[in-house]
């Protein structure tokens, strides 16, 4: 789910933030890591990026020759959320169609749970619809459920994941509604 991670990265300055004394060049590469790791949003292997948490390490920098930039390799940490394969997960529902319901967990939006991977469960149309099961709680919308992932998809283009998920299991379902 969350993970704290390690990462090596590459900033560049322009030449009207360097600074001799130092301090404004250290704003300025953490500000940088800041805009550039909530710019990029996800990663294959890491999940959602969450968090900078330590600005470990800032190498010494390079210059590139025609635009006087300079490029600072840093080491900082920072929480990534990401789920995995047979992982157990509450979400919650904002989409109810007919074969199936959208889940949030975090900041994934898109973990999809067909009516076949829900035991029992049976559609009813209407203004609000739902999913209803003798016995359990019925599956509608702003509903919370514990669910199994099944399986995940990397979206380069959207740079986000998409999720199958499944209740078929122990102590999966609905939780009761406040």
């Amino acid at each position: 789910m969350y993970l704290k991670v390690k990462l090596p990265w590459n900033v560049i300055i322009a030449p009207e933030n360097l600074d001799i004394k130092g301090l404004l060049l250290q704003r300025a590469i953490l500000l940088k890591v800041l805009e550039e790791f909530a710019s990029r949003r996800a990663h294959k292997d890491l999940g959602y990026h969450i968090a900078v948490t330590t600005l470990e390490s800032i190498g010494d920098g390079k210059v590139r020759q025609h635009t006087g930039e300079v490029m600072f390799p840093v080491v900082f940490s920072a929480i990534t959320f990401n789920i995995f394969r047979g992982e157990v997960l509450e979400g919650q529902v904002h989409k109810v169609f007919k074969h199936g319901v959208f889940l949030r967990c975090g900041p994934m939006e898109h973990i999809y749970l067909s009516c076949t991977k829900m035991p029992g469960y049976r559609y009813v149309p209407g203004e609000n619809p739902e999913f209803i099961n003798e016995k359990s709680p019925p599956v509608g919308k702003d509903d919370m459920v514990r669910f199994m992932v099944m399986g995940t998809k990397w979206l380069e283009a959207d740079r986000e994941f998409q999720a199958l998920a499944s209740l078929e299991g122990d102590f999966l379902g609905p939780l009761p509604r406040p």
